[in-house]
């Protein structure tokens, strides 16, 4: 796991600390259902969904192999995080927003200890740009959606 943990951290490093004290009251963490690729909304993966939609690394360890037919967005978060909350609606939004052209997955750090370890997570959230081809690229912080949608032209769909 040490070779992808250094390929991706050696890519270009996005970093963009969100502002402190910025609050969403309309944040919630209760009453979400499990998401799908057809309801044009975030997907929730595993570690075993992961391993099959996005990259084996436990198998090609050596190098990123990229396994979506569309680019995707990672959101690695925790329902205790408050900035997490914060960006959660948004990433909906952007969900439903880029229906067709990418993924936007979603992995509790919580529950996925061992996906937060491979990736270096040390800061929720961090959000992963996987373009279909090409290296992954790290951001930290809740970003606003221009920033992400800027983001998502330029890393993802090569706008």
């Amino acid at each position: 796991m040490n070779p992808l943990k250094t390929i991706i951290f050696t890519v270009g490093t996005i970093v963009v600390l969100s502002a402190c004290g910025q609050k969403n009251a309309n944040a919630s963490t209760s009453g979400e259902t499990p998401k799908s690729e057809n309801s044009m909304k975030t997907i929730h993966l595993t570690k075993a969904t992961f391993l099959t939609k996005v990259a084996d690394y436990e198998k090609n360890a050596e190098e990123w192999k990229y396994l979506g037919d569309k680019p995707c967005l990672i959101d690695f978060y925790a329902d205790w995080c408050g900035p997490c909350k914060v960006i959660a609606p948004v990433l909906e939004e952007l969900a439903k927003e880029y229906d067709g052209q990418i993924y936007i997955y979603k992995i509790d750090t919580s529950e996925e200890m061992e996906l937060a370890s491979a990736f270096g997570i040390r800061s929720i959230p961090s959000l992963l740009f996987c373009p279909k081809d090409g290296s992954p690229q790290m951001a930290q912080g809740a970003l606003p959606k221009g920033t992400l949608k800027k983001a998502i032209d330029e890393v993802l769909l090569g706008k």
